[in-house]
């Protein structure tokens, strides 16, 4: 990729679509759970079309630049799960732990009405621009020392 191109999965809006199920987990206490996992089908599919892209681009550059069927298997392996446990395994995970716990907090604290329906919610969509970099820091760090540091 040259550096004037921008890349549709990482430089666009479309990158959002990675925090579907952060947003479905953010919900669910107030939502049925069919439109929870549908959030997860959207952030996976983002994922799975970050990932043939990434691949694609990669099996179109010539060998000697890491091109080619294996160079398209690794950076597909890299892409898929550094977007898996990046943007829906780990974030969907936390968000869904920190609205469970505000929910159990504010129900032993017995608070009701809306502040008990909505606080939870409101508390993990408060949470998602805390918690992306610190995910995606912790993740490369372990991708660089598993995945990329054998495979490539």
């Amino acid at each position: 990729m040259s550096i004037t191109e921008k890349d549709l999965y990482r430089d666009t809006p479309v990158r959002y679509l990675g925090y579907a199920n952060e947003i479905g987990e953010a919900f669910r206490p107030v939502i049925k759970k069919i439109f929870v996992h549908a959030s997860y089908g959207v952030a996976i599919s983002y994922v799975l079309a970050d990932t043939a892209d990434k691949s694609k681009k990669q099996y179109e550059k010539p060998e000697i630049l890491g091109g080619g069927l294996r160079g398209a298997a690794v950076a597909s392996g890299d892409t898929l799960l550094w977007q898996m446990f990046a943007s829906v395994i780990i974030p969907g995970f936390t968000i869904n732990r920190i609205c469970w716990l505000s929910k159990k907090v504010l129900k032993a604290n017995k608070v009701k009405g809306p502040v008990a329906k909505w606080g939870p919610t409101m508390l993990g969509l408060l949470a998602i621009p805390f918690i992306i970099h610190p995910i995606d820091s912790a993740v490369d760090y372990a991708m660089d020392n598993t995945y990329r540091k054998y495979v490539k």
